[in-house]
């Protein structure tokens, strides 16, 4: 699954090709080692890195626009707020991890 932030190419929620509701996924089949590529933390870590670039580069039109760069006011907004949906993004799934963290934690076993 991935979420195409306005023609910023996807944003990669889960690995190319893994498919959560096959059999087998979460049983150990498609489950890959911390060390491999893929897993959760490859995951949230490809994931903040793109964000991280639609700042960076929000950040860079904006200080061309600023300088008297020939930037396009329209462009630079649509970048700011490709960042900004990125970055709201990204905390709401930081909070639901947070979330079920908790209510992991509360399980008495």
């Amino acid at each position: 699954m991935s979420i195409n932030l306005l023609g910023a190419g996807p944003l990669s929620v889960l690995p190319t090709g893994s498919d959560p509701l096959s059999t087998g996924s979460l049983s150990g089949g498609g489950m890959t080692s911390p060390g491999e590529s893929g897993g959760f933390g490859n995951v949230l870590k490809n994931a903040i890195s793109q964000v991280s670039d639609l700042q960076g580069s929000a950040d860079q039109q904006v200080g061309t626009l600023l300088q008297g760069g020939n930037a396009d006011m329209s462009k630079v907004m649509i970048s700011v707020e490709k960042a900004d949906v990125a970055f709201q993004l990204m905390m709401q799934v930081r909070n639901k991890i947070v979330s079920a963290y908790q209510d992991i934690e509360k399980m008495q076993f």
